[in-house]
């Protein structure tokens, strides 16, 4: 009984690794190869366009300043103008984390760079801290 259900199972594990091998045809509408090419073809239109502006390009880890936080969200957007009054140059981003909004701004690569500014405003803006995360990389100057 052993000799027979030993070669059972010996028989179809042999026909399950005799199968032919067969053709995979794909069939897709022309639609998808043109989303394809007019997706590339703007993506390739952004890209020099946001480096040309000098955009941020690349996302990796820095530094933040952060000089606002509190519950209401108008006093958040107030803040965020007096200081892009004063800082044009320096981007601003705002953030909700249940129950408080958090302005931070700058992209900092080095903490240094983030102190220094930090510095600056320690005589307008009340609670200052600065913050390790996810950044958009500023352009490096190639001028130097």
């Amino acid at each position: 009984m052993k000799l027979f259900l030993t070669c059972i199972i010996c028989f179809f594990t042999v026909s399950l690794f005799a199968q032919n091998r067969g053709e995979v045809t794909v069939l897709k509408s022309d639609i998808i190869d043109s989303l394809i090419e007019k997706r590339i073809a703007l993506s390739k239109r952004s890209a020099p366009a946001a480096a040309a502006k000098g955009g941020a390009i690349v996302s990796k880890m820095g530094y933040r300043v952060q000089i606002f936080y509190g519950s209401d969200r108008r006093d958040t957007f107030n803040q965020q103008a007096r200081f892009k009054t004063a800082y044009p140059k320096l981007n601003t981003y705002i953030t909700y984390k249940e129950p408080n909004y958090y302005l931070r701004v700058g992209d900092f690569r080095t903490r240094l760079e983030a102190q220094n500014l930090m510095n600056e405003l320690r005589a307008t803006f009340a609670t200052l801290f600065i913050f390790r995360e996810k950044i958009n990389a500023p352009g490096l100057d190639t001028d130097r």
